[in-house]
């Protein structure tokens, strides 16, 4: 008998053999089978998979929809796995799953437990998830918070997909934008000598420069001053930068998202990395001229509006030939075969150009999945929060972890598509009642923990309960919530859309929610978990344990904790 990660395989299979059947007793025609995949119907009372192929076969077939649905369910084989298909205009073909295989996805789920829902859909194949990625020239604020938990998420969904995945923080260190960092830093460092010295007009205004500085003096003294006048030392950057790296980690590890690697950007340039490669295959392809005093990548030959500078005129590479020289290192030199970028939404037209750049240099532009975000926007009582003072424009990462606890900062982060900028509720993430989604489905996990401690300490265990007993319909409906869990796993992996993840964990706390409390609702104790029928207390108990595991997997793929009390 197939498990829950098969079945919808399974009964497609069974389909394509009910429609050769049909067509070899002449009850219908020789015709072109457009695919037998089935859909979940909208309405559950129909079943738990429906067919559209008898209108998709209307035409070819030359026979009213509704005919050709029962033509088919005629010929629909015997098998445990389903009850005989049912029919329905306009032709619609719905299947409900036996109430026996239903039953015994509880062992199912309680066999595996952690592994529940584990996939074989990337069969090994190695993914790299990179995200967050901020400038290391200041705090991560709440926008960061939210990329954190789309990667985080995104990583753990394709590990359950069976991706070797790996999570990389890419290390800006190089360029620019760390030219300024160091020199605000010098001048905030002056300052605590005394010095006049204002930032740069580009500069970081946040307080943290001025903490940061603080603390330089507190370990180095005035190592790193200079005459007045002269330009700071790269010491100094770089020991600021390698400060503000390890800030940005603990609010990471305080957000509870870890990486396998932190990749540095200027390890691309060092003489064996993989910038002179990326460049020399473009180079040899006839891909980069000089123009104007730049090298100019001809991007536009590959279908881009547009050529591209990659080494301004000043021998500098721009951002965009790092992230040319990245990506080759990412697919060419460490051969993943998917690679996510989650980027901020503030980079959507650099999208086409470098999945037309990676291609160039023989990488693999289709295994490039670039997820983008909106903005966040907090809200207290109705009003916008006002912004970050140690900060200096934003809200910092921190600050939220503070306020309302990493696990509600990743539900809501979750809650909405990448693509929607949202509005996070600040007072609705910390209401200790249903209406807030982060406490009503962690609620729900500790309420199951709660019963089985209750059992326990009454001597019952869910050991032995047979599960044959749950014919309720509110046990049978969690069961079949609980098996959902695959084909969320499924589209989550295959769309890149995290987003589903808090969605179906709603859900499955709603059919728990229902289930436990239909007994109060009708008034009947029959329905009860824990009553005086031993056998039926302990297959109840062996239904919360599968719930249990199915729960906590979910919350654990969203990096959040599943409490045992509340």
């Amino acid at each position: 008998m197939p498990d829950v990660r098969d079945i919808r395989q399974h009964l497609e299979s069974l389909l394509a053999s009910a429609v050769s059947a049909a067509i070899a007793a002449g009850d219908l025609p020789d015709v072109a089978i457009p695919g037998t995949a089935l859909e979940r119907p909208k309405d559950i009372a129909n079943g738990d998979y429906a067919s559209t192929l008898p209108l998709r076969l209307a035409r070819s077939a030359m026979k009213p929809p509704l005919e050709i649905a029962k033509a088919i369910a005629r010929h629909f084989p015997a098998d445990p796995v389903v009850e005989p298909p049912a029919v329905a205009p306009p032709g619609f073909i719905n299947f409900r799953l036996s109430q026996g295989f239903v039953q015994s996805q509880v062992e199912h789920i309680v066999r595996f437990g952690p592994a529940y829902a584990d996939l074989a859909l990337g069969s090994g194949k190695k993914a790299q998830v990179e995200f967050v990625s901020a400038n290391p020239t200041g705090p991560l604020h709440v926008g960061n918070g939210r990329g954190a938990a789309i990667g985080s998420a995104m990583a753990a969904v394709l590990a359950a997909a069976g991706y070797e995945v790996e999570r990389e923080y890419y290390v800006n260190d190089a360029g620019t934008q760390t030219d300024t960092f160091g020199e605000t830093l010098y001048a905030r460092y002056q300052q605590q000598f005394g010095r006049d010295v204002p930032i740069p007009a580009e500069g970081y205004p946040g307080e943290y420069m001025a903490e940061l500085a603080r603390e330089i003096k507190a370990q180095a003294g005035d190592r790193f001053l200079r005459p007045p006048g002269e330009a700071g030392p790269a010491d100094l950057t770089g020991l600021g930068i390698e400060l503000m790296v390890r800030s940005i980690r603990q609010t990471l590890v305080r957000f509870g998202v870890e990486y396998d690697r932190w990749f540095s950007e200027k390890s691309l340039y060092d003489p064996e990395g993989p910038y002179e490669e990326a460049m020399g295959i473009l180079r040899a392809n006839g891909q980069l001229v000089e123009r104007e005093g730049a090298l100019w990548f001809t991007s536009s030959e590959l279908g881009e509006e547009k050529d591209n500078v990659v080494v301004r005129s000043d021998g500098r590479p721009t951002y965009y030939a790092s992230d040319i020289a990245y990506h080759y290192d990412k697919f060419v030199r460490r051969g993943f075969s998917l690679v996510i970028d989650v980027w901020g939404a503030d980079h959507h037209g650099h999208v086409s150009r470098l999945k037309t750049a990676t291609a160039a240099v023989g990488g693999n532009a289709e295994g490039l999945q670039i997820l983008l975000y909106q903005l966040v926007f907090l809200k207290r009582s109705g009003e916008a929060v006002k912004l970050s003072k140690r900060a200096g424009e934003l809200v910092t990462l921190d600050e939220l972890i503070d306020d309302v606890g990493s696990d509600a900062a990743k539900f809501f982060f979750l809650l909405r598509s990448p693509g929607a900028q949202m509005d996070f509720d600040l007072d609705l993430a910390k209401t200790q009642s249903s209406e807030n989604p982060v406490f009503y489905v962690q609620y729900a996990h500790a309420r199951l923990a709660s019963m089985l401690e209750r059992a326990a300490e009454q001597g019952i265990t869910p050991e032995g309960g047979d599960v044959g007993l749950l014919v309720q319909p509110q046990e049978l409906g969690l069961i079949r919530e609980m098996m959902r869990l695959t084909e969320v796993i499924e589209v989550a992996a295959t769309t890149f859309e995290a987003q589903h993840l808090p969605h179906y964990a709603m859900e499955l706390a709603t059919a728990f929610h229902s289930f436990n409390d239909a007994f109060k609702q009708q008034g009947d104790s029959s329905l009860k978990v824990l009553t005086e029928d031993v056998a039926m207390t302990k297959a109840r108990l062996r239904l919360v344990l599968a719930a249990k595991v199915a729960l906590a997997r979910v919350l654990g793929l969203m990096g959040m904790t599943a409490p045992e009390r509340m």
